[in-house]
Order: C-alpha cells, then structure tokens, then sequence
C-alpha cells in the first residue's frame, strides 16, 4: 500500500493510524507471527498489563511467550 492510496485515508490523522497498523502486521509478517491472531490477544490483554509491561505485547516477544506456553510435545512438531 501506499503512494496514490493514501490518498484515500480521509485525513492526516487517518492516515498515520493506517501507517501505524501497516507497520504492525509487516512485524508480525517478519516475525512469522499471525497478525489476526496476535491482534485480537493484544486488544483483549492490553487494558489488563500495567504500562511497564507493555513490551510483552510487541510481536516477537508474543511469539517467544507462545511457544514458552506450549507443551514440550508440540513444540517438537
């Protein structure tokens, strides 16, 4: 996305949520972490972490805490 796209954003502020949630899911992308997924956990987690701990929820750091939570027989598969 981008170039003539942004275009159709509505507004600068808009268009800067949008390069917000782009910049996010190409993270995930990177860090072969679903971004569905990873976004419905942090929107259901984030007013429940006292700010401090805010970094757990940034996506490779979700995906290292996910593969802690697995059981060590699905790990291996």
């Amino acid at each position: 996305m981008g170039r003539r796209n942004w275009t159709f954003a509505g507004s600068q502020r808009g268009a800067d949520r949008a390069a917000i949630m782009l910049t996010m899911i190409a993270t995930c992308r990177l860090n072969d972490v679903d971004p569905k997924a990873w976004l419905a956990d942090v929107l259901a987690r984030i007013a429940d972490l006292p700010a401090p701990r805010l970094h757990e929820l940034l996506p490779w750091e979700w995906k290292l805490q996910r593969q802690a939570d697995k059981p060590a027989d699905q790990q291996a598969a």
